[in-house]
């Protein structure tokens, strides 16, 4: 869904309760007994900002704790002096400033999702929802024209870095910007966002100001920050991050073995969103308890979320009415008979399409780490 003129306190105020800052009086954090010692949301040698879920109490993620990640620099840019080329297959090619992206018809999108390297290892904190502000992609080509023989768009970030591009025997260090691409028809679809804004306030430095790509419904990776320039070409691209190391390989058929003749490996680029659900907080209130999560997706409507306690049955989860298709979708759960001790939680999501959230075990044929969506037990303990 998208949203037109609503700001961030108008977003809070859809939804319930348990959702707002205030949270309810009396109600207190379980916790949760699988959090390593070692966990720390923020690590100032990497630079990675980890959203630690156990925090989530709304819609929208504060900018201050939206999980931040980054493969090169973090570049200080100056706003106003910025302007972002538009070359290639363009009848008007360009450069535009953040004012004059400013000065065409806005949108706003909530848009929830994650690193595609979130998974266990991370707490599920490479993941958070905001309200972006920003120009549809498409209307910006439009204006500009795109020549027919167009087929794909190359974003470039302004961040760069030395790259190990590996042929055959040899492998090359050369310095190159972050890019990636999508094709012409994700281009001119109504999601992407040049965006400059998250959540009513300009964006921060670890967000990508003063402008960024936002892909609704597709993995991190794709929404390339402190964007740079838009390359239209006719070519694939075959960038770093597009072609080598965003990608999913899965054994179909045979045994699964690596060995096994009969088991076809399939190699898929990272792109669209995983449908994946996580249990985030569980918190006591008068005499039951409330186990509140999120689904990530990439849009398609939700049919169920359940929730599993221990070797009990799957238990239905109520999905909150401020949700929206691009959003993270907020659910609760409501606990009622804890008993004192360890207990271990699960959630799982089905959506629509009939696609449901797998387990770990569904997922012992992909061999890489890459789009992590199986369920998530979670272990609390009740005094």
């Amino acid at each position: 869904m998208w949203l037109s003129g609503m700001t961030a306190a108008g977003v809070l105020a859809t939804l319930p309760e348990w959702a707002t800052p205030a949270l309810a009086q009396g109600d207190a954090d379980v916790p949760f007994t699988d959090i390593p010692a070692t966990f720390n949301p923020t690590n100032p040698t990497n630079q990675t900002r980890l959203l630690d879920i156990r925090k989530i109490d709304g819609m929208l993620t504060p900018k201050e704790q939206f999980f931040a990640i980054n493969h090169h620099n973090r570049p200080d840019i100056d706003g106003a002096a910025h302007r972002v080329k538009f070359t290639g297959l363009l009848n008007k090619p360009t450069e535009l400033s953040v004012a004059d992206l400013k000065a065409m018809k806005s949108n706003d999108v909530v848009n929830g999702y994650e690193c595609s390297g979130n998974s266990p290892r991370s707490m599920q904190g490479l993941s958070s929802c905001g309200k972006f502000t920003g120009v549809r992609l498409s209307a910006v080509l439009k204006q500009l024209g795109v020549k027919p023989s167009a087929r794909e768009v190359v974003f470039f970030g302004t961040d760069h870095g030395p790259q190990d591009v590996v042929f055959r025997q040899q492998t090359f260090k050369v310095e190159q910007q972050f890019a990636r691409s999508i094709n012409m028809e994700h281009a001119m679809k109504p999601e992407p966002l040049i965006a400059w804004a998250l959540n009513g306030d300009p964006l921060t430095k670890e967000q990508g100001f003063p402008v960024r790509l936002v892909m609704p419904g597709w993995y991190g990776v794709a929404n390339v920050k402190w964007l740079a320039e838009v390359h239209v070409q006719e070519e694939r691209f075959l960038g770093n991050y597009q072609a080598r190391w965003y990608r999913t390989m899965r054994g179909v058929g045979g045994t699964g073995e690596e060995s096994d003749m009969q088991t076809q490996w399939v190699e898929n680029e990272i792109t669209h969103l995983q449908l994946k659900s996580v249990i985030a907080r569980v918190r006591k209130g008068g005499s039951a308890h409330n186990v509140i999560g999120f689904v990530l997706n990439d849009g398609t409507p939700i049919k169920s979320v359940e929730v599993k306690v221990d070797n009990g049955s799957w238990q239905p989860a109520k999905l909150d009415s401020g949700n929206s298709q691009y959003s993270w979708k907020l659910f609760t759960y409501k606990w009622e008979g804890a008993t004192p001790g360890e207990h271990t939680l699960v959630s799982r999501v089905t959506d629509a399409s009939g696609n449901v959230q797998p387990s770990a075990d569904d997922l012992k044929r992909k061999k890489t780490f890459l789009e992590d969506n199986g369920q998530f037990p979670r272990k609390v303990m009740i005094s």
